[in-house]
């Protein structure tokens, strides 16, 4: 058996961001995935090799014609789910909704948008920091000047991909008791609403300001933000709990008396300056040596070249190289059914009568 997911079939209509991550995940995790790719729309990021599409072969369809459509139709029918990411109503308009398929009352439908099937906005176009704006998420991420998009992290891949993956996991599991199959109505902005929990939690107690830079964790904290060392690079400091700013602090060389108490925040702007001064006296790499395995919650800020040289990521094999790039392992790690990459080419479409056969029909 190849990963947990073994022996589920997914088609996948191809698309950009949180849907191939989705896809992406759920192959790495042993489920069958096989993309429909438009025909001449190969690349849609122009990459010659695209991490979001390991592990899965594709077929090359044109589901604005009969031929393709039925074709789709087939794969559909045989398979226990299905990912798209159009706007709502368009797989409908195609024959290809989720009502179009009585035969295959086990499927998992997994619809992916940004607004979500229903709402004012449902129809919409917009992308991950437009959603992630209403979502209340990107209010709180930078500094105090404006709002900063954390790449497309939080939305598309956080708020989308995952939950997508998450929500369609829950309905083949109920598949597999049931016999029921379920649409997955994946919106961008429920699933960042729903990352927000603890923010939400905490601003409904009383100790997180709607400010940005003026909360405990989003980098107003002297001991939780990022400071700048004497060649330019950086050092990330987590030092929440008070024994490990303390052990920060004396690993540092910061006098501990003369500080201000840690959780007084009229002077957490002294505090900072303070930390920054001593901070930047030193390189990223003198400072990465003085706090290696110390509780002092301090490590340097690395690239995405760096990051899989860490001696940490390298132990744990946190990246690995295939087809010649270099990428991140399958995760989560589970002890008795690993993931792992499955072979399936980028380059040469299937061919969908085998397919089909392989399939079942």
């Amino acid at each position: 058996m190849r990963g947990p997911l073994a022996g589920l079939r997914i088609v996948e209509v191809a698309g950009l961001g949180p849907t191939p991550f989705a896809a992406m995940a759920l192959a790495d995790m042993g489920a069958e995935v096989v993309r429909i790719e438009r025909p001449g729309n190969r690349h849609l990021l122009g990459l010659d090799y695209d991490i979001l599409n390991r592990g899965r072969g594709f077929v090359v369809l044109d589901l604005k014609s009969d031929e393709g459509k039925a074709a789709a139709r087939r794969l559909v029918a045989r398979a226990d789910g299905l990912i798209e990411g159009m706007r709502p109503g368009a797989m409908e308009r195609l024959g290809l909704g989720p009502e179009d398929f009585p035969e295959n009352p086990r499927l998992v439908y997994g619809r992916m948008t940004g607004w979500g099937q229903s709402g004012p906005l449902a129809q919409t176009a917009g992308h991950d920091i437009t959603y992630i704006a209403l979502s209340g998420a990107l209010h709180a991420i930078g500094p105090a000047e404006r709002p900063v998009p954390p790449l497309n992290l939080l939305g598309d891949f956080g708020g989308g991909g995952m939950y997508l993956a998450f929500g369609m996991a829950c309905a083949f599991l109920h598949a597999a008791r049931t016999g029921e199959g379920q649409v997955v109505d994946a919106a961008i902005t429920d699933g960042t609403a729903h990352l927000m929990a603890m923010i939400q939690g905490m601003a409904a107690g009383g100790v997180w300001s709607d400010a940005r830079e003026a909360n405990l964790l989003d980098g107003a904290a002297p001991f939780y933000r990022c400071y700048a060392c004497r060649d330019g690079g950086f050092l990330a400091v987590g030092a929440i709990e008070a024994k490990f700013w303390s052990e920060f602090l004396r690993l540092a060389g910061i006098d501990a008396a003369g500080m201000p108490a840690q959780m007084d925040r009229a002077r957490w702007p002294e505090a900072r300056a303070r930390v920054a001064a001593r901070i930047a006296e030193r390189t990223r790499d003198d400072w990465a040596a003085v706090f290696a395995g110390s509780d002092a919650c301090a490590v340097p800020v690395l690239t995405l070249a760096e990051a899989p040289e860490h001696p940490h990521n390298a132990a744990r094999a946190t990246y690995l190289t295939r087809d010649g790039v270099t990428q991140p392992a399958p995760a989560p790690r589970l002890s008795r059914t690993p993931g792992q990459i499955a072979a399936g080419s980028q380059s040469e479409p299937l061919e969908i009568g085998a397919l089909l056969a392989r399939w079942g029909g």
